[in-house]
């Protein structure tokens, strides 16, 4: 029997189906709120069943879980259950490496009304979360607890995620003490200093956010060689430290005021001192990265923009730094390595 030979998909139906992007994007979200992961991490159920569990219609339920099924994240046994895959376990919240928060705000009508303004960012280069929000996104989060707590749960989960394999990735233990700056609740400094039994550490952020900490540096064995320092990053950081480290800060920025916080860097370092920047890195290619969509998530949300290695030269140069080495990771983050010179 001759077998046929698959046809290549024609050029409109590719489009065809990146334009129906979003649609994915929801049904992973509407996946995750709903908590379907953790309700097959008991064993194989079907729509019916999982639609009592969740408050949901099971004809409509049965039709999304067909629909994430075709695309891996879920999978159909002989009994027509369903059942984890190693995408859906990502969705599993008690995992040290979950993306089931992080699916949530991307997912959320707070992250996904900015969207409808990228036309707006396009045009003009502003911010398309200023339009929708009337206010800077940071201001948006003070005022808007839900939000930023989905927010702050998405960054979370997303650090630690990465955290082992950035902890992993780099011998810190040649430094005495490293600053985390804008570390958050330390998720990444502990790991850091979990797998460096030698070194010293400060987390420094805002005073609301360090006090949140504390718990979890205990729970890593790591409190009792971690300083916490509240304070504004744009003003000043703690001085003296042979290291600084800092993780999706920088990407928030422009050029100007990413500048403004290099400086506020350079300004508390002693010569040779080094910095670490934890960014994903664009590569000049023209092929497909994380980094490239991430850019426009910059772009829309907080003004900032994902960078190339030459655009990372250029910064630090004209902020008294100099470029020594972009490290890879076995996660999307580079370790982008520079001295104050």
């Amino acid at each position: 029997m001759t077998q046929s030979v698959p046809q290549p998909m024609p050029p409109q139906a590719i489009l065809n189906q990146m334009l129906m992007g979003y649609v994915v994007s929801q049904g992973i979200y509407v996946a995750a709120e709903l908590n379907i992961a953790d309700k097959l991490q008991t064993g194989a159920k079907n729509a019916e069943e999982l639609a009592a569990e969740t408050d949901a219609h099971a004809p409509s339920l049965f039709r999304l879980m067909r629909l994430l099924t075709s695309l891996g994240i879920f999978s159909r046994n002989s009994e027509n259950r369903f059942v984890l895959t190693p995408l859906s376990e990502c969705l599993l919240s008690d995992r040290s490496d979950s993306l089931r928060d992080f699916a949530v705000m991307m997912g959320h009508k707070g992250h996904w009304r900015v969207y409808e303004e990228t036309l707006y960012s396009i045009k003009t280069g502003k911010m398309a979360s200023e339009k929708v929000y009337q206010m800077p996104i940071w201001e948006y989060f003070a005022q808007n607890e839900e939000v930023a707590q989905i927010f702050d749960k998405a960054m979370t989960s997303f650090t630690s995620g990465i955290a082992p394999a950035i902890a992993a990735s780099y011998d810190f233990s040649k430094f005495e003490t490293l600053a985390d700056i804008g570390g958050g609740h330390g998720i990444l400094l502990a790991e850091i200093l979990s797998a460096h039994p030698g070194l010293k550490g400060i987390l420094f952020d805002q005073s609301y956010v360090v006090e949140g900490a504390t718990g979890r540096l205990e729970n890593k064995g790591v409190a009792n060689r971690c300083e916490m320092i509240g304070g504004n990053f744009f003003e000043s950081v703690p001085k003296g430290c042979d290291a600084y480290l800092m993780k999706h800060i920088i990407h928030d920025w422009d050029d100007e005021l990413a500048s403004q916080l290099l400086t506020n860097c350079r300004d508390a370092m002693e010569v040779g001192a080094t910095l670490l920047l934890i960014e994903m890195v664009v590569d000049e290619s023209d092929e497909p990265s994380f980094a490239k969509i991430l850019d426009i998530e910059m772009l829309l949300m907080p003004g900032g923009k994902e960078r190339t290695e030459k655009e990372y030269s250029e910064l630090f140069e004209n902020c008294g730094f100099k470029l020594l080495k972009v490290h890879q990771t076995p996660s999307p983050m580079n370790i982008v390595e520079a001295v104050r010179v």
